[in-house]
């Protein structure tokens, strides 16, 4: 595992658990947006030994009740299943953040009981997420995480960050019609504060106003639906 930060508190990373955050290196998305470009492309930051990291858990069993493990892309990682194992061993509970190009993985921590929630990032309509994450995607791979999670048996989120001047009504009537029936949907408003893209610091957060257009387009496919 290459780990480059923890959050030794928080109450909103993980739904009503008090928790902690674990920040991974490594994304194979370039999304421009991207609030965390120091996870995207190293900025010479040292890692935190996870040694350090088991410690810091351990002294904090009585206070926090949830780890939340997010990147980066921290299914890239492939001891990932072994480091989250022995943090299930200590007693918490465990919240992945995935961008679902990793199924398999996904998969293997879901069967080996591994994480008790999962929040994945939804890029864009499927038609659009080459554009819009300036990579290639393996289309099916997310199709296929996007399924898995909704049959998991647990608990789980989509979630989607909305750019300025990047998508329009009938994105969001597409990402209705592919998600429809799954059980949570948040929209989560851009910061240009601090970027991969560095022309998008700066940028205005799309309106209020336009985030509830598009919160009304999705709200009728989902048991829940919000606005972040």
């Amino acid at each position: 595992m290459i780990i480059k930060g923890l959050q030794k508190l928080t109450l909103i990373d993980y739904p009503d658990t008090v928790a902690c955050t674990i920040f991974t290196f490594g994304c194979n998305l370039r999304c421009p947006y991207c609030h965390n470009p120091e996870l995207v492309v190293d900025d010479g930051r040292e890692n935190i030994d996870v040694e350090e990291i088991f410690h810091f858990l351990e002294e904090r069993k009585d206070f926090l009740d949830g780890v939340c493990v997010t990147g980066g892309e921290p299914t890239l990682h492939q001891d990932l299943p072994e480091f989250l194992s022995k943090i299930k061993q200590m007693g918490f509970l465990i919240k992945l953040d995935t961008n679902g190009t990793n199924p398999e993985m996904i998969d293997r921590l879901i069967k080996n009981k591994l994480i008790d929630y999962i929040a994945m990032d939804i890029k864009s309509p499927l038609e659009r997420y080459e554009d819009v994450c300036k990579s290639k995607v393996d289309l099916d791979s997310i199709k296929k995480s996007v399924e898995m999670i909704k049959n998991s048996g647990i608990d789980y989120e989509f979630r989607m960050t909305v750019p300025p001047q990047t998508f329009e009504e009938k994105d969001f009537v597409s990402i209705s019609e592919w998600l429809k029936g799954s059980k949570k949907f948040y929209l989560q408003q851009f910061k240009g504060i601090k970027t991969l893209d560095k022309s998008f610091i700066g940028k205005e957060s799309v309106s209020l106003e336009q985030l509830n257009q598009f919160y009304n387009i999705l709200k009728p496919s989902f048991q829940i639906c919000g606005i972040r």
